[in-house]
């Protein structure tokens, strides 16, 4: 036989596309439109419903950048059509290419209910199935009219992103708003053709099975007269029953389908947007649960459910009757997805405390998943916290994303800083927005990287950011995919359900330890500083107004804010989602993010007061609150008293070449004429922490023009070009820092369109230097890095992470490091050779590069190691933001000489958390003590529950193992150890609570205790 294989996939292409496709619709006729402009931000549905429209038609522009339309579309299903399924198409100006990120509506009737919402790729709504003729149709359409902005020509710098910056032109024009019939044979005729036209260019051309779909499709085609496709559609379906009908291979990959919808919380879209498109998409998908009894749906975010509930109750009330059904899925288990590099250990925690929370006190359903598929990158700290909260599986598919290196495993066993150890799944199919495209199935069985040992992956389904969830055409192939020859096995599926398989045929998963590095996306440790500062301001603010008002509870019977704390932690949580604290977001998003957090700093430090006020009592003893975990000035952690007497003052002192000297008598720091660090000497330990003829406190600045995802990327050759910033304005005494005793010097700085101002200081008695840096930055696509090159040879360096800290080569052996060119710190990055180390801590940084080099004695070197520790500052990507970063920014960050990983843990949390000082009547205790400082209580609080118990939670700080002792400050009945949603681990039980409580703990093991007070 010839092979026309090629002739016969063409000729099936053209058909569908020019005959078939266009006969699902096959008459229709206009209706007429009305439109009611919003004029400022969106109207509750009932303003919206009752507004007067004027007329508009077809082809008419509509919509405003960021604008809100409602169009009354009405009309009379022709009596011709009596017994036909008759739909509404309604086209608002959609482009298919641009699903999730354009216009979108939310259709409704004229009573207020909610119908489902309108896509790109679903533009229908069912009106009667069958029709009678002559119904009178009428539906109201919120309509969002926002602007593309991840265009064709993508990451081009627009002022769209931001409500303020935006034109007001129309953006769209309505392309149709029709009934039309819609003829269900010729539709499922595109499914049957697009299933196997898919699977047969996916399958070995050689192969037996693409030659029978070849022949079968060829003789369907015949069938269909392409003068009368609906006629002819019925013929032509039968003709492929028999090539559909057979069955998969026993040894076929088995799919999972999860009905999902990945919406950001915010993006390319202010959050008032989400609320919307969560709306839209949940609309849909009840719509879809209610016409197919196979379909799952499962969504994550616990914000975005409240959001429904909260903001439109007419969709929630559907919601909630699905989830009743067992098919709506609450999934993940989180308040958001968050970012899982940069928040802290209780904000993350909090992110699973809250989710959990609001799942199961609305539903009574708890998560064993975390869902996580677009987070970039996950904290070598996170498994401890994810099995904390009572969970036992995590789920992404970012990994994939990763450009130099593929990950060995798609389901393996994932192994965290203390041990703990997570079932873990990457989906192979490489999307959170599969389409069930044949290709993509077929790249999910072949890309499947644990074949012979397991075969069951996930594939989540459907359109996410506005996009509208899952279509009916998505479910239509699925279930020709559920057992048919050459393709994997499909069946839908609950996240649940699938890991159980999964983790039941895999018992001995390999494992993968440390951190998951994603090697992209780099730059979201530092794109929009002041956003990420907003957040870890306001993570240590918590601390203390959680801390202050338990201890203010207990020792003076103030009232516990619960409400308050709830209602901040949340929107501190919202904001820590994996496109905001990465600052990747658009101008509009992060202009409200600096807002939020200016505000919640206001009402923290308000309760912070009110409960310190209540404690200290009246009197003029002048007493410091401590909040760190560490006793601080004589001053015990959790606690207030008199700090100690200060100890000698610090000196500056000047050589006459411009050379200053602080001296405080413990750190000897020499700073020459350009305002560079020279000599950092550890009086003590007769060691100097800069290098021979290296400078320390350097400014650089690189050109930063990434190949794409500008926000995000930070591109090794960055690298390639630098310059120092030497040239010094000023460099001079600062007197108004330089006071009580502290030596202080000013350095000004001036380059491109910038000034930098520093302050070195050196406290009497303190074993750091303090460096304060105000930038005021205006340039462009540039990357201004804080150097600290230091005499340590380490073949090994750790950054603080969530409850621990974990360890990344300074070296680039294999390409898993060389990738590893800019990383995650929270509070310190430490490095040490066996007997002392160097820190350096920071109060808002979280990006930071290390790089080593031997100093050549061929070269007049040494021979030792110059390692390098390079803090991030700023940046200045154009897009999505053309601004970003523009204007004044501070960081404060000490270098800390001879210090021990211990040193570092203590130093990190004074410069986030320096003490307050307040008159009063005399000391005040804490609520509890640990005899050692490797233990660091990182939570003290109230229960939730509003019982008055107090809750501790605590860890191992130093990588090592910890036996001491914990005492409760006030009297308690009894104690229990939780998990963090403050319930009892199972078998625990409360016991008397008797003065010093024994504390055993793994190396970065965390623990939570709660007390019942007497």
């Amino acid at each position: 036989m010839h092979d026309d294989r090629g002739l016969v996939e063409a000729r099936l292409k053209r058909v569908l596309d020019e005959r078939i496709r266009p006969a699902v619709h096959p008459v229709s006729v206009p209706m007429e439109i009305g439109v009611w402009e919003a004029p400022g931000e969106p109207v509750p549905v009932a303003e919206g419903l009752a507004a007067e429209p004027r007329p508009i038609a077809a082809g008419d522009p509509w919509g405003k950048p960021w604008g809100t339309s409602w169009f009354t579309v009405t009309g009379t299903v022709p009596a011709e059509w009596a017994g036909r399924t008759v739909e509404a198409i309604m086209d608002i100006g959609f482009d298919e290419n641009m699903t999730g990120f354009q216009c979108e509506g939310l259709v409704y009737n004229p009573d207020g209910t909610p119908v489902k919402g309108l896509n790109p790729r679903n533009q229908w709504v069912r009106v009667a199935a069958p029709a009678a003729g002559g119904e009178r149709v009428e539906y109201r359409v919120e309509a969002a009219s926002n602007p593309v902005l991840l265009d064709y020509h993508p990451f081009l710098p627009t002022q769209l992103g931001d409500i303020e910056t935006s034109h007001t032109d129309p953006l769209y024009r309505i392309a149709r708003m029709d009934l039309a019939v819609f003829d269900e044979t010729v539709w499922q005729l595109v499914m049957d053709l697009e299933v196997l036209g898919e699977l047969m260019a996916e399958l070995p051309v050689d192969s037996t099975r693409r030659y029978e779909i070849v022949r079968a499709v060829d003789r369907a085609l015949d069938a269909v007269d392409l003068q009368d496709v609906g006629g002819t559609a019925g013929a032509a379906r039968e003709r492929l029953e028999a090539v559909l009908a057979s069955p998969a291979e026993p040894s076929a990959h088995r799919v999972s389908a999860v009905g999902h919808a990945h919406i950001d919380s915010a993006w390319l879209w202010p959050l008032r947007e989400t609320v919307r498109k969560v709306a839209r998409t949940t609309s849909n998908m009840t719509a879809l649960l209610e016409e197919q009894p196979d379909f799952v749906f499962a969504m994550s975010q616990a914000q975005q459910w409240a959001w429904i509930k909260e903001h439109r109750p007419e969709v929630w009330v559907k919601v909630v009757a699905a989830v009743e059904e067992g098919r709506f899925v609450p999934t993940g288990g989180m308040w958001v997805e968050a970012d899982t590099n940069m928040p802290g250990s209780e904000a993350m925690a909090r992110q699973f405390v809250h989710g959990k929370r609001f799942f199961m006190d609305e539903f009574g359903v708890e998560n064993d998943e975390a869902w996580l598929p677009d987070t970039f990158g996950f904290a070598a700290g996170l498994p401890q916290i994810i099995k904390a909260a009572g969970a036992k599986w995590l789920l992404t598919q970012k990994i994939s994303w990763s450009q130099v290196n593929k990950f060995p495993h798609h389901t393996f066993n994932w192994e965290g800083i203390d041990g703990t150890r997570i079932f873990t799944h990457f989906p192979p199919v490489d999307t959170y927005n599969c389409a069930m495209k044949g290709s993509e199935i077929a790249h999910a069985a072949k890309n499947f990287k644990d074949k012979g040992v397991a075969r069951h992956s996930l594939a989540p389904t459907g359109w996410g950011d506005g996009g509208g969830g899952t279509t009916r055409e998505m479910v239509a192939k699925a279930a020709r995919l559920r057992d048919l020859e050459g393709s994997p096995r499909v069946a839908w599926e609950t996240p649940a359900e699938f890991f159980e398989k999964a983790e039941a045929e895999y018992p001995e998963p390999p494992v993968w330890v440390g951190e998951l590095y994603l090697e992209l996306h780099r730059a979201t440790l530092t794109s929009q500083a002041g956003t990420k500062q907003g957040n870890r301001r306001s993570e240590h603010l918590l601390r203390e107004a959680e801390l202050w008002a338990a201890t203010a509870a207990v020792r003076a019977g103030a009232p516990y804010p619960y409400e308050e704390l709830d209602r901040i932690w949340k929107t501190v949580l919202l904001h820590q989602f994996h496109d905001i604290l990465p600052g990747s977001s658009i101008a509009w998003v992060h202009r409200e993010a600096e807002a939020t957090y200016r505000r919640i700093a206001g009402e923290l430090t308000a309760l912070i007061e009110t409960a310190q006020r209540a404690l200290a009592g009246e009197g003029g003893t002048p007493l410091l609150f401590n909040a760190n975990p560490h006793a601080w000035d004589g001053v015990p952690a959790g606690g207030a008293a008199v700090p100690a007497a200060p100890a000698d003052e610090a000196r500056l002192t000047e050589s006459g070449d411009g050379t200053y000297i602080l001296d405080n008598g413990l750190l000897r720091i020499t700073v020459d004429p350009r305002g560079l660090v020279v000599s950092a000497y550890d009086l003590a330990a007769g060691r100097e922490t800069v290098p021979p003829g290296a400078a320390a406190n350097l400014l650089q600045i690189h050109p930063d023009f990434p190949n794409m995802w500008d926000a995000w990327d930070v591109d090794a050759f960055y690298r390639n070009t630098v310059t120092d910033l030497t040239d010094a304005d000023e460099v001079g005494p600062d007197t108004e820092v330089g006071k009580d005793g502290t030596a202080a010097l000013r350095i000004s700085r001036s380059f491109g369109a910038s000034t930098v101002v520093q302050v070195l200081s050196l406290r009497p008695g303190a074993r750091r230097l303090d460096i304060f840096t105000e930038v005021d930055w205006h340039e462009t696509e540039k990357f201004l890095k804080l150097a600290f090159p230091l005499d340590v040879h380490a073949e090994r360096y750790a950054s603080e992470t969530q409850f621990g800290h974990f360890y990344r080569a300074t070296h680039t052996n294999t390409s898993w490091e060389a990738a590893k060119f800019e990383a995650c710190n929270h509070r310190f990055v430490h490095m040490e050779e066996p007997g002392w180390g160097v820190a350096l801590v920071t109060d808002s940084t979280y990006g930071h590069d290390v790089t080593r080099q031997v100093r050549a004695a061929s070269d007049g070197g040494d021979g030792g190691t110059t390692t390098t520790l390079r803090a991030s500052l700023l940046r200045a990507p154009r897009f999505p933001d053309p601004e970003t970063d523009q204007g004044v920014h501070r960081f404060r960050h000490a270098l800390v000489p001879g210090a021990t990983i211990e040193d570092a843990v203590r130093e990190g949390y004074r410069i986030n958390l320096p003490a307050r000082g307040l008159t009063g009547a005399g000391e005040v205790a804490p609520l509890v003590t640990v005899a050692d400082d490797a233990v660091v209580v990182t939570a003290v609080k109230l229960a939730d529950d509003g019982s008055g118990d107090v809750v501790v939670r605590f860890h191992e700080a130093r990588g090592g193992r910890a036996a001491t002792t914990l005492t409760a400050g006030f009297e308690a009945a009894d104690v229990v150890e939780t998990d963090l949603l403050e319930r009892p681990l199972e078998g625990a039980v409360p016991r008397p609570e008797a003065g010093e409580l024994p504390v055993v703990l793994r190396p970065f093991e965390l623990r939570t205790l709660r007390f019942r007070r007497a």
